[in-house]
């Protein structure tokens, strides 16, 4: 399930809503408060989706280094705009632009879990 997620919803900046191709997919996140909304759930990738992802992959993975890897695009992004921040959803569709609130406290706090988790995981394999 890790590898079919990873193959059709896994982003550099999270994981879509619905995979590209499916009934509905909405590739990128605009137009007026309405159209937006319904584009939350239709393809619209979410940082936050990246903490429970990187969860699941080092339980079936046990691959710290890899795991990292896949964190790395958002690890900078917090370096951008918002400093220390994360933005609230991304495009599912390449660039992947940022969207939404650029600084989403549940977005920066997955990955920093995630960060954790994976620190935690290559101190056990190496300790």
């Amino acid at each position: 399930m890790v590898d079919i997620c990873a193959r059709h919803l896994l982003t550099p900046f999270g994981l879509r809503s619905l995979a590209p191709g499916e009934p509905g997919y909405q590739g990128r996140y605009r137009g007026d408060l309405k159209q937006r909304d319904s584009a939350y759930h239709q393809g619209t990738v979410w940082a936050w989706l990246t903490g429970p992802f990187i969860s699941a992959y080092l339980r079936v993975h046990n691959d710290p280094q890899a795991a990292c890897a896949l964190l790395q695009p958002l690890l900078g992004h917090l370096e951008e705009a918002g400093l220390g921040t994360l933005d609230e959803v991304f495009n599912a569709d390449p660039s992947h632009a940022p969207e939404g609130c650029f600084a989403q406290a549940w977005s920066a706090a997955e990955v920093r879990q995630a960060l954790a988790e994976i620190q935690a995981a290559s101190q056990s394999r190496t300790g």
